[in-house]
């Protein structure tokens, strides 16, 4: 799907975000391991969390879909009902995580050592990204998972175990909240205490979770510790809006020099390093806390118009806006002076190669970057033609060369932008309502 982008008078306005990926995962997952019922209002409905759902749902978990009675909420609510840590039935086919790391790295901590066999496998994008690093320490707890190429990637294999695992303390050699989250799902039925040292600075959602449900949790610098449980209680969650998400418009505004006031959306500190790079950016933007939602700190951002300047980002914050790099790329073409990315190597490993696919972008409306081997140098500003850019079926591409039409006259088409409905289904809706136009 090609789509023509325009924003000549700019993007500002109210926006409310849609549903944040990464809690609609972990709430789908905790609730289906939970002993009671539980209720999940505002999910996510969108490709990667369909793929968790659907999974689930093969695992014997049930789903009831209903309208959200709460006010401030008009999307669905799920009711979950549980079947406790260790009640996952054998799946009759294979388990399809589509395009979603989440879901396969995750849900392997939840499978891994129940007496259960099981195939988990995704598309062609999923079976090419790294999933060693999640089947090492599992297999080192007792899990007995097999995949391609000694583990390295999917499908992978659950065979048969007696539901528990082992203890483990170990050295996390990425900073990655999925491969983190799917240890502490394991060292739930674990015999004994489980440790995680080393690059734990993560995103850290699981931790909040676990810890809103009273679970014995400690998260500390460099450290976590998780004590086995028997079970988990059933919640409720009203899922808040994703910062990510609301990136891609608090980017537009300022890149039109418009007003944005971003209503009920997550602000979790190992999410909003975005923010914290915009302000050292010369940013005019505000963050007001309004409520916790799981131990999930929800609030209200405001931007105003500012004039950017470059800055340097390096690998210590690169965890906490991972997924707004390709924004930050589009910024820097806008700042005043340079602006230098280091320690993104993660990068490579997303949906496509982003770093290539941020030179690509850039290059095709006429601007330069220099890619680094872990991240890129722009200078700015420059001047930006009107052209087409190619999503590489990266959503976060996709998206990203969409807002760039705020710096363009004439406007930008993005081919394939139906990638962008992984994440941010209502994406076309909210561009048109804070003063965009398309051709859709």
């Amino acid at each position: 799907m090609n789509i023509r982008f325009s924003a000549d008078k700019g993007l500002g306005g109210v926006l409310i975000p849609p549903p944040d990926k990464s809690l609609t995962h972990r709430a789908l997952m905790l609730a289906s391991v939970s002993s009671e019922n539980s209720e999940i209002y505002n999910p996510l409905e969108t490709g990667d969390c369909i793929s968790t759902k659907s999974c689930l749902e093969s695992l014997g978990v049930r789903f009831l879909d209903e309208k959200s009675a709460l006010e401030k909420n008009s999307g669905k609510k799920y009711t979950v009902q549980g079947v406790g840590l260790h009640g996952f039935i054998e799946p009759k086919s294979i388990l399809n995580a589509g395009n979603s790391g989440t879901t396969i790295r995750l849900l392997s901590g939840l499978i891994a050592g129940l007496p259960i066999y099981a195939v988990m496998s995704g598309d062609d994008s999923l079976c090419r990204r790294p999933m060693d690093r999640v089947v090492k320490p599992l297999n080192l707890m007792g899990g007995k998972i097999v995949g391609r190429e000694n583990g390295k990637f999917a499908p992978l294999t659950f065979l048969p175990g007696d539901g528990l695992l082992n203890p483990l303390n170990y050295e996390l050699p990425v900073s990655s909240a999925q491969v983190k989250s799917s240890l502490l799902f394991a060292g739930l039925r674990s015999r004994g205490t489980m440790v995680i040292t080393g690059k734990v600075h993560s995103r850290d959602h699981t931790e909040r979770m676990l810890k809103a449900f009273g679970l014995p949790i400690e998260a500390g610098e460099g450290i976590v510790k998780l004590e086995p449980v028997f079970e988990l209680p059933g919640f409720k969650f009203l899922v808040p809006g994703d910062i990510s998400s609301a990136a891609f418009f608090i980017a537009g505004s300022l890149l039109s020099g418009r007003e944005l006031t971003v209503k009920y959306c997550g602000i979790n500190p190992t999410r909003t390093g975005f923010i914290r790079i915009l302000k050292r950016m010369n940013a005019d933007i505000t963050i007001e806390e309004t409520g916790i939602e799981l131990g999930e700190p929800v609030g209200i951002i405001k931007v105003k118009p500012s004039s950017l300047t470059g800055t340097v980002i390096n690998s210590v914050e690169v965890p906490d806006c991972i997924d707004e790099i390709p924004l930050i790329a589009a910024l820097a073409l806008c700042a005043e002076g340079t602006t230098m990315v280091r320690g993104a190597e993660e990068l490579k490993i997303k949906e496509t190669d982003r770093l290539h696919a941020i030179s690509v972008l850039i290059e095709s409306l006429g601007g330069t970057v220099e890619i680094l081997n872990d991240g890129f140098i722009i200078e700015g500003p420059q001047t930006l033609s009107s052209g087409t850019v190619k999503s590489m079926g990266d959503h976060r591409i996709a998206m990203s060369g969409a807002i760039l039409s705020t710096c363009v006259k004439g406007g930008i088409t993005v081919e394939g932008f139906d990638a962008a409905s992984i994440s941010y289904p209502n994406f076309i809706e909210h561009f048109s309502t804070l003063g965009g136009s398309t051709d859709a």
